[in-house]
């Protein structure tokens, strides 16, 4: 069945701002997507996913909780099936499948269950594994998250003991609190998952390990003997998602189960321990890395969103005099919201592509042992996985706000994106804890600088020769904003370590003082982040190659926006002299006019379709409020015109009512 779209003719409003953009769309739409040929590869495959008729989003919005399950099981195999009847590449199905809106069950399969057996696993484990999960023999998923532990790993309870007579560990949920909680793809969908548990040799405990486990029966899905399994229920998004619970009553698995590249159990039970207990950290760097880059597409989102119909939406005189009210863009205060959500997009668009080279460049070395990049790209990623998260969920709601009441309208798409993102700020790591992990790791570099010692890496050189500046008159280049940038870093990250210091000899644990400097640590965190992200992002600039000089110009504007908003959103007057935050602020409000010009078109330019927003206000021909109510008339409640539960309820009680006061149904 084809899907046939129907272009309607594009608002005036929405013309005018296309037509002053001051460079070519297409251009900038290349740019993003890795050349011409990427490009338009893209809009093949996305044309092939539209026109399928299981992919209609026009049920998306009113759909019940099972309902939407089993409508992301219908996507789910359909989709497998278009990625082996149109030959898609790896990077051609990766693309299909972000344009899916729904979060598919088997999401976790490759984005954790695969990873973690190539990061993991032997290579005759992988041998066995991979060619299953790669075609779907196995659904797979990733078991961490117990009932009563999360982010703190030598919390967890669950056990896998060694039993030398049987040649197999025991996997067990010893207490209430050990039950496995939250696995996306557990609770229905999964036959396998990658259980993390308290690896038990010989009456010693060995910490966490990792552990194949089969789940259910290949055959009827049942669940085997030993395994208690279900779906948690309701949450505040992923209602597609089957999250679940999961309990082990002495279940047994193979030796061979457990992922052993690092570290090994031999068969008379002896425990050989990996060369680095942080080996097994390259699937979690993996996922947080790619983390960066659903934020980036999550904000592209609403920020296209947003900003199209805040050039559409009017409200409001801004002179008594005008005739017309002002498109909502005008407004400087939705300006700052919208263009900040924005400029992120960008920034965490090319912070993403670099992660990822990172990443490929880590496994690398820890192939032959080379440790060197682990320590930066774990402390750095830490930070930047919660710094990125937290952005993104605030400037979604950013974005709908300024979308006024229709933002909250499920229409919008806005509240939607918002719900199906914000769990980023829980999974693979709490914020709170990522922001502190990355704290722990930015004082050890400052011992080590003040040292003078050789293991400080180059994105952390600042930190060896700081600038001793708090006042920059004027900011007009992004190597003015830098220094700021570097100075704000610095100081934060000297403070925190001056207050840990003090604190320890307040407190009579370090644990106890490291708790008291909370507040402080996480602002050295963020510090580091911003300034991160923003040398990311002026580099990628840098390394522009024959690019249009107003696409430079704008990345510019935007790397300059970006800065001064998160230095002005934290609290800059602690570290900085009244007249730099002067000159902070005279910068934005510089940049704000800059890139309201061609805020359209830097939107214009993420490429995405109406299908994939699926957002009345944010379609590409501005028709906002046609959009609306036709989307109104689709809701289940207007297909009658009486409700069943209005004759059921209300018209009783009135009828009721009125014999009782004497009224008429006749007025």
């Amino acid at each position: 069945v084809v899907v046939v779209v129907v272009m309607s003719e594009v608002v005036k409003e929405l013309v005018k701002e296309r037509g002053r953009a001051r460079f070519r769309t297409e251009e900038l739409a290349s740019l993003l997507s890795g050349g011409q040929k990427a490009l338009d590869r893209q809009r093949e495959v996305r044309a092939v996913l539209e026109n399928d008729y299981v992919f209609r989003c026009d049920d998306y919005y009113f759909n019940s909780r099972t309902q939407k399950y089993e409508r992301a099981l219908e996507k789910m195999v359909r989709f497998v099936s278009m990625v082996r009847e149109n030959e898609w590449s790896m990077e051609d199905a990766m693309y299909a499948r972000s344009l899916i809106h729904e979060q598919i069950p088997v999401n976790l399969h490759w984005a954790m269950f695969i990873p973690c057996i190539k990061g993991q696993g032997t290579k005759e484990q992988q041998e066995k594994w991979l060619p299953l999960a790669n075609t779907l023999q196995i659904i797979g998923t990733y078991a961490q998250t117990e009932l009563g532990h999360g982010t703190f790993l030598r919390g967890l309870e669950t056990t896998a003991t060694f039993d030398e007579k049987t040649d197999s560990f025991i996997l067990h949920s010893p207490t209430l609190s050990s039950t496995k909680w939250w696995p996306g793809a557990l609770g229905k969908t999964s036959t396998h998952c990658v259980v993390a548990a308290r690896l038990i040799t010989q009456g010693v405990d060995h910490g966490t390990h990792m552990f194949i486990t089969q789940l259910r029966d290949l055959d009827t899905h049942e669940p085997l003997e030993g395994v208690t399994v279900g779906d948690i229920g309701p949450k505040f998004g992923y209602q597609t998602m089957d999250n679940g619970f999961l309990r082990f009553n002495h279940y047994r698995i193979p030796h061979s189960h457990m992922l052993s590249r690092h570290a090994q159990v031999k068969r008379d039970g002896t425990y050989v321990k990996p060369l680095n207990s942080k080996l097994g950290y390259g699937t979690m760097l993996f996922v947080r890395s790619y983390m960066i880059l659903d934020a980036a597409k999550n904000l592209k989102k609403a920020s296209t969103i947003a900003i199209r119909y805040a050039c559409v939406r009017r409200q409001s005189l801004m002179d008594e005099g005008d005739k017309q009210e002002s498109v909502i863009m005008e407004y400087k205060m939705v300006q700052s919201s919208l263009l900040f959500a924005l400029s992120s997009a960008y920034v965490f668009h090319y912070t993403g592509i670099i992660l990822r080279d990172l990443y490929d460049q880590l496994q690398t070395t820890l192939s032959s042992n080379d440790l060197s990049l682990l320590g930066y790209v774990h402390g750095t990623t830490s930070g930047l996985k919660a710094f990125c998260s937290e952005t993104t969920s605030n400037s979604i709601e950013e974005c709908r706000k300024a979308c006024g009441g229709h933002g909250f309208s499920e229409f919008s798409g806005l509240p939607a994106l918002f719900v199906e993102y914000v769990p980023a700020c829980t999974y693979e790591g709490e914020n709170t804890v990522m922001y502190l992990q990355c704290a722990r790791y930015l004082l050890k570099m400052l011992s080590a600088a003040k040292r003078g010692d050789d293991g400080v890496p180059d994105e952390l050189q600042y930190l060896v020769s700081p600038s001793s500046s708090n006042e920059v008159e004027n900011i007009e280049t992004v190597e003015d904003l830098r220094v700021v940038l570097v100075h704000i870093a610095v100081s934060n990250i000297e403070e925190a370590a001056w207050r840990l210091a003090e604190a320890e000899k307040e407190h009579k644990t370090k644990g106890a003082a490291w708790n008291a400097c909370a507040h402080t640590l996480i602002n050295a965190a963020k510090s580091h982040c911003q300034l991160v992200l923003f040398q990311y992002f002026v580099s990628a600039t840098e390394q522009l190659d024959g690019v249009c000089s107003r696409i430079v110009s704008a990345y510019e504007s935007m790397a300059l926006m970006f800065g001064c908003q998160c230095i002005l959103k934290l609290n800059p007057h602690a570290t900085l002299s009244d007249d730099t935050v002067l000159a902070l602020s005279n910068t934005r409000d510089a940049v704000l006019k800059d890139l309201r010009i061609d805020a359209v078109a830097l939107v214009d330019a993420f490429d995405f379709s109406d299908h994939t927003l699926n957002s009345a206000l944010g379609r590409y021909d501005g028709q906002v409020y046609q959009a609306l109510y036709d989307y109104a008339q689709k809701e289940p409640l207007n297909q009658q015109q009486v409700p069943q539960a209005i004759k059921k309820h209300v018209l009783p009680l009135m009828k009721f009512t009125r014999t009782v006061f004497g009224g008429t149904s006749k007025l």
